[in-house]
């Protein structure tokens, strides 16, 4: 039996989500143990279990990368200065958020070198010295490190100063490929995170004004966070051949002619782990898509001291082991404090064996997503896990469809339109004209930003919701993180 005594201390050390969201966020990053903070502002210490989720992360991403032709590079953390400024709009993009090192023990450094906010000016120095030929192409190449951007204001996950993620960095022959690479890694995100991260996203290209700088375009996954406001959550960047131009990365093609190859980017960071929080998370604590989930399945005994239940409950661990990422708790505490500690680490599966159970050759399952319970005979016990962890990841994937859909609204007139910004969570469909001005308003009156123009298009209505010119572009806006 559960020790509802125990267990209410444990959940009472989260703020409820509905009464302060932002509390409840950190009070759930820090009581699950993923991180902790540094001495360093706005730098994480990503805790054991924090980082087995990003080493989840990382391992399903990397195997879709390899799948499509890529491969892992690593680039220095240092960039100099002349390197950086190589390309105007990139550095101007970045110059607010970059860190510089300007001595070399107690020696000035001849030039200043930038911890590295992004890499592109490393591949692309690299790439104009491999690339001579169009047999050199296309080069598919990604790295996973750590960055450094000096944000004035720092959330764990969501906006550090130092984060952890991936880069993808590729150089082709043409236009048509680098469009095709820049989609299709969208595409991979996209999966990623609907299927294995159970989040909901919608795929679409970011404004002129919103997009990355020196890039042509850039596409986006965007998905909803509990509270409603949208979060960034990978981005795909097609640079056409202007790092290349001022980089000088040619090659020869086939008719022996000179020609500017075409540059794609796009990364994801452990900023996902910050949206598997929000999105799917509750007042009890994480709850975990088993995909990434470091414990997928804890066993926990009742009534261990009595004669046999350690015994089967390991038996069953070993059954188990070969196929999940299972855990036995054989400590003495009372098995309602086990509930909650893992409750609050969002383990999606919790079997529970006792004397009784046994006699009956059969053990509880309960699944974190819903609390709901399964009998589940020995005999099946693989096969009725495995079902269960689908269970786990479709149904959270249900809810936080329906939960998103329930609050995107359209609008037709600028009145309409605020109104729901402010007073309904969520993202507003309305038409754009394409006009900088308009997008740069409706920032000024509702602090709500546009999120992306979805590859799924609608015609609300036929013109601008701000200045009621003719529409070109359905948008998402909506406050975000």
């Amino acid at each position: 039996m559960a020790d509802n005594k125990n267990k209410g201390k444990q959940v009472e050390a989260i703020t409820s989500m509905d009464q302060d969201f932002a509390q409840w966020y950190t009070d759930v990053v820090l009581r699950s143990e993923l991180v902790d903070y540094s001495y360093v502002r706005g730098c994480m210490i990503l805790r054991p279990y924090g980082y087995a989720i990003w080493e989840n992360i990382q391992h399903g991403l990397d195997k879709m990368f390899k799948e499509t032709g890529h491969e892992n590079v690593a680039m220095p953390m240092f960039i100099p200065e002349s390197l950086l400024q190589k390309e105007k709009d990139h550095v101007e993009g970045f110059a607010p958020e970059v860190a510089w090192v300007t001595h070399g023990g107690t020696e000035p450094l001849a030039e200043k070198l930038c911890v590295r906010p992004t890499s592109e000016t490393l591949f692309c120095d690299h790439y104009s010295k491999i690339i001579q030929s169009y047999r050199d192409l296309p080069k598919k190449y990604n790295q996973w490190c750590s960055v450094v951007r000096w944000e004035k204001t720092t959330r764990p996950f969501l906006r550090s100063v130092e984060f952890w993620w991936q880069e993808g960095h590729t150089a082709h022959a043409t236009a048509e490929e680098a469009q095709e690479e820049t989609l299709q890694m969208l595409d991979v995100y996209a999966k990623f995170f609907e299927e294995k991260l159970a989040i909901p996203v919608i795929k679409g290209r970011k404004t002129d004004k919103e997009k990355f700088a020196g890039a042509e375009a850039t596409y986006t996954i965007e998905a909803m966070m509990h509270d409603g406001k949208a979060l960034q959550s990978g981005t795909s960047h097609n640079f056409g051949d202007g790092f290349a131009k001022a980089f000088d990365i040619q090659y020869t093609d086939k008719e022996n002619k000179l020609q500017y190859v075409h540059q794609t980017s796009w990364g994801v960071s452990t900023r996902s782990i910050g949206a598997l929080i929000m999105v799917h998370g509750d007042d009890n604590g994480l709850v975990l898509p088993p995909f990434v989930a470091p414990i997928q399945v804890v066993i926990v005994p009742i009534a261990a001291h009595k004669p046999g239940v350690l015994d089967k409950a390991n038996e069953m661990k070993q059954t188990l082991a070969e196929k999940f990422r299972v855990k036995l708790d054989d400590s003495d505490k009372m098995p309602g404090w086990k509930f909650a500690e893992y409750e609050m680490k969002g383990v999606p599966l919790r079997i529970e064996i006792g004397p009784r159970d046994m006699e009956n050759n059969q053990c509880v399952c309960v699944r974190r997503d819903n609390g709901e319970k399964t009998i589940v005979n020995l005999d099946n016990l693989e096969a009725e896990v495995e079902r269960l962890l689908q269970a786990v990841r479709d149904g959270m994937y249900q809810k936080a469809l329906e939960s998103r859909e329930s609050r995107i609204y359209s609008a037709v007139d600028y009145d309409e339109f605020k109104d729901m910004i402010a007073n309904k969570p969520g993202f507003v469909k309305a038409m754009w004209c394409g006009d900088e001005a308009c997008e740069l308003k409706i920032k000024e009156d509702t602090t709500a930003t546009s999120r992306c123009m979805p590859f799924e298009q609608e015609e609300i209505s036929g013109t601008c919701i701000c200045c009621g010119k003719p529409a070109k572009k359905m948008v998402v806006w909506g406050k975000a993180y």
